[in-house]
């Protein structure tokens, strides 16, 4: 990797010579500025304000500009002479826990490289020694013609340095917090706890920049000419009142599915009671109500047909009424069978019984008749 910076790191009376490299890059993609009509690149030309001709980079310095508008250059040679122990030296001041730096103070991060064999030495003893003590330490440094406060840690085995903001570069967070008092619950807390816990950590190497894919996939779309921007589907943000704890509690569920693991969620509980269960009809009050109503006007249609059977046995006492009587028997025994099959309904068992009795007894009846009635006939001949 190529050095942006070469110098020292002043640890008291030991100098290290380094170099210093970058240790971030950027990926995003970049876009030029073209000319709508013909596609022709659009440039920054560098004029001068007073002839209003284009200047070569050679040609341009540095100036500062006081209130009333004059111009005071100031050259490299100036800011060279100017008494600064961090011009070419990263003079580290103190060391510190690493916990009492605040994030928002960090900037450009670099690994600082030995320069050298000589370099080797000392190198490895500073290293060594912020492993040991598990503490940062803080650096001055002058860097593209400004100092700066840095930070020097242990990243594997090289010493990497992060640029920090000065203390009255961070901005005090005032009038950021919500303005309106707002009381949270425990149990709101609690599924807080059980989401984070359910999320879990992740491997930091494993994310990537979806969006700069995304961006590749066009470029790549429109280069073939194959390319049909769809719309994508944006949820509506803001002016939505939700229930805070449903939607952790969905969040819980989700992120367990997420990662194979079971829901244990009221909605699993009551999917598993409803899977095995059954289903039983509620019965009607309308056929059913009238089926079950039926079944005692079959115990008297049972007596309807032995009075019948009593009328034919009867009947089959007189000669002279033998034929109607027979008939009238007949006539009888179907209307009986067929009161008693329509009425019996839920019943049908009992009435098929009783139906089965009485025609036996009807059929009886009218053989003892038949013998009955032939004597009377030879003696009337």
């Amino acid at each position: 990797m190529r050095s942006i910076w070469n110098g020292a790191i002043s640890f008291g009376l030991v100098s290290i010579p380094i170099k210093l490299v970058n240790a971030t890059e950027s990926h995003s993609i970049s876009f030029r500025q073209i000319h709508l009509a013909d596609g022709g690149r659009i440039r920054y030309r560098k004029v001068c304000e007073l002839d209003g001709e284009e200047v070569s980079g050679a040609e341009i310095g540095k100036g500062y500009e006081e209130a009333d508008g004059s111009v005071i250059p100031i050259t490299d040679e100036d800011l060279a002479q100017l008494p600064l122990a961090t011009a070419k030296t990263i003079e580290i001041m103190s060391f510190v826990p690493a916990e009492e730096i605040d994030p928002l103070q960090m900037d450009a991060a670099y690994y600082l490289a030995a320069n050298g064999a000589t370099a080797a030495k000392p190198y490895t003893l500073l290293r060594e020694a912020l492993k040991r003590s598990r503490k940062v330490a803080i650096a001055k440094f002058a860097l593209r013609g400004r100092e700066r406060l840095g930070m020097l840690r242990v990243v594997d085995d090289v010493i990497a340095m992060h640029g920090l903001l000065w203390p009255d570069e961070i901005r005090a967070p005032e009038g950021v917090a919500p303005d309106v008092d707002v009381t949270v619950r425990d149990a709101e807390l609690d599924l807080a706890d059980a989401l984070m816990a359910t999320l879990g950590e992740v491997e930091l190497a494993s994310l990537h920049d979806d969006y700069r894919d995304a961006v590749e996939a066009m470029i790549a779309a429109k280069a073939g000419g194959a390319f049909e921007p769809a719309e994508a589907t944006v949820e509506p943000a803001g002016g939505q009142v939700i229930d805070l704890m449903a939607a952790l509690e969905k969040s819980v569920r989700a992120a367990k599915a997420s990662r194979g693991e079971g829901g244990g969620g009221e909605d699993d509980a009551e999917a598993g009671a409803g899977a095995g269960a059954e289903v039983t009809p509620m019965r009607r009050r309308g056929g059913a109500g009238r089926k079950t109503s039926a079944a005692p006007k079959a115990v008297g249609g049972k007596k309807s047909t032995s009075a019948s059977a009593k009328k034919t046995a009867a009947a089959a006492k007189t000669t002279s009424k033998k034929k109607s009587t027979t008939a009238k028997s007949g006539t009888a025994k179907s209307t009986s069978a067929k009161s008693t099959t329509a009425k019996s309904g839920t019943t049908k068992s009992t009435a098929t019984k009783s139906t089965s009795a009485a025609s036996a007894k009807k059929a009886g009846t009218a053989a003892g008749a038949k013998k009955a009635a032939a004597p009377r006939k030879r003696a009337s001949a």
